[in-house]
């Protein structure tokens, strides 16, 4: 019984896995006060992650006030942050250590 037990949880988490590993990732770069690329293309109605590498000397924070999505990033750490399926759309995000210059937008096709 307890085999039969180990054999549905691993079979479960091997599903799980493969579940993740269908969403959608996508690659953006801090880098001297600008996000590269500055537009990533993500599609409606699923679920979608963007993998955030600083590869600038100074710290950086990604933000998007109308996704309320923050993390920052001290000089070469990469974090990954998650989003829920979203409306067509366009969203912006920043770099609150550089407004000026780290802009972006997620156009939701």
């Amino acid at each position: 019984m307890l085999a039969a037990v180990g054999v549905v949880m691993a079979t479960m988490a091997q599903i799980t896995l493969a579940l993740a590993d269908d969403m959608p990732t996508f690659q953006l770069t801090a880098r001297d006060g600008r996000f590269i690329p500055e537009t990533i293309e993500a599609p409606a109605g699923k679920k979608f992650r963007i993998v955030i590498r600083n590869a600038g000397a100074t710290p950086e924070e990604f933000e998007s006030i109308e996704l309320r999505k923050e993390t920052v990033l001290a000089p070469g750490v990469t974090r990954t942050v998650v989003f829920a399926p979203m409306k067509p759309g366009t969203y912006k995000f920043f770099g609150d250590f550089h407004p000026d210059t780290a802009k972006g937008q997620i156009v939701v096709k």
